[in-house]
């Protein structure tokens, strides 16, 4: 089996990628689109071609060493459509040639234990993306003026992440400390009456689909600012869907990202049980006792938009979800309209009591 699979127009010869719009993929130069059906055909026949028998192994226990992380280094590819050479880190997946821009997928990052078990397909494109962009930065009182004008985008890029998903189930108990507050008056004096409770929850509750990204170069903040997916539209897994954006391998085992998906179920469960402690005016959680019966474990490729933009020399980074447009992305701000804006509520908030003095 070759390392590199590029999907080729069997009209005109073309290299052709996934469209998001069409949920098909097409041929940019004759407009001929494939269903994904034919094209998974195709590469289970590649895959067949002089290929060792794959061992799923167990990913949980699996180290980044045992996943061919080797620290970073590069590797190269030769494109077969042009014989340029594709750089790449141990990591990639999926990527395009710098020369002929051709699709290019490493097959031997997505076989046996790497491949994965499904992917949510782009449904955004990237002017879809560039649009939020704008739209992100309408209605930003303390935004920079020259941002809007200024900033450049550096770079734009669909990539489908690794994602770890963990189904679970929980069963906890958790006790909470409540208080319940009533205050009248008389005609000379204020009371306030405080009454303590003890307030206590117990139960099981099912988790599907806790994401975790497993590549290590992604922000975990970020990934999870651009959740929820929506894991119904999720499909069995084919490469013909990485055709036109870049793809990593994981780089963290799921054990490794297990920590993180405990914590969010935990956080989740207590959570979920005090929202039920309804009437209180504090609720304090003073126990909690949650156990947690592990479950399935699915390896899926999400899609991400990646836009990066220059100001001043310094780099801006947003990320918007491929699939529900979901846009998040930290912003300059202008002091000098901060200090406005702070000056001028000082301001009225001086005049105003200037001027209850002088009625009263």
């Amino acid at each position: 089996m070759a390392d590199i699979l590029e999907y080729k127009c069997p009209c005109c010869g073309g290299a052709i990628a996934f469209d998001s719009r069409i949920q098909k993929m097409k041929c940019p130069y004759c407009d001929t689109e494939f269903e994904m059906d034919t094209l998974k055909e195709f590469e289970e026949e590649y895959l067949d071609r002089d290929g060792d028998p794959q061992w799923d192994g167990d990913r949980v226990k699996q180290t980044r060493q045992e996943m061919g992380d080797e620290g970073g280094s590069l590797v190269s590819y030769i494109c077969e459509s042009c014989g340029g050479e594709i750089i790449g880190d141990q990591n990639m997946a999926s990527s395009s040639c710098p020369y002929c821009g051709s699709p290019v997928i490493v097959m031997k990052k997505l076989s046996g234990m790497l491949r994965p078990d499904a992917v949510i397909p782009f449904k955004l494109d990237k002017k879809q993306a560039e649009d939020r962009l704008r739209d992100h930065l309408k209605g930003k009182i303390l935004l920079p003026s020259m941002f809007k004008s200024e900033n450049r985008i550096k770079e734009i890029k669909g990539v489908y992440v690794p994602f770890w998903l963990y189904d679970c189930e929980a069963q906890a108990e958790i006790r909470c400390r409540a208080t319940r507050i009533h205050s009248w008056e008389t005609p000379d004096y204020h009371y306030t009456e405080t009454q303590h409770f003890l307030v206590s929850r117990g139960g099981d509750i099912g988790f599907d689909k806790v994401p975790v990204d497993a590549s290590v170069k992604m922000d975990d903040a970020l990934m999870q600012s651009i959740e929820p997916f929506d894991y119904t539209e999720a499909v069995d897994f084919q490469t013909a869907y990485l055709a036109g954006y870049l793809a990593d391998k994981y780089d963290q085992s799921s054990s490794e990202c297990a920590v993180c998906a405990n914590q969010r179920v935990r956080q989740s469960t207590v959570n979920s049980f005090m929202s039920t402690m309804l009437g209180y005016a504090t609720c304090v959680p003073e126990h909690t006792d949650i156990r947690l019966k592990q479950g399935k474990i699915t390896y899926a490729l999400l899609p991400v938009w990646i836009l990066n933009t220059m100001y001043k020399g310094e780099l801006y980074t947003f990320a918007m979800n491929g699939q529900t447009g979901k846009f998040v992305g930290n912003l300059p701000a202008d002091k000098g309209k901060a200090f406005g804006i702070a000056g001028g509520v000082f301001a009225g908030v001086f005049l105003l009591t200037l001027l209850i003095t002088m009625l009263f």
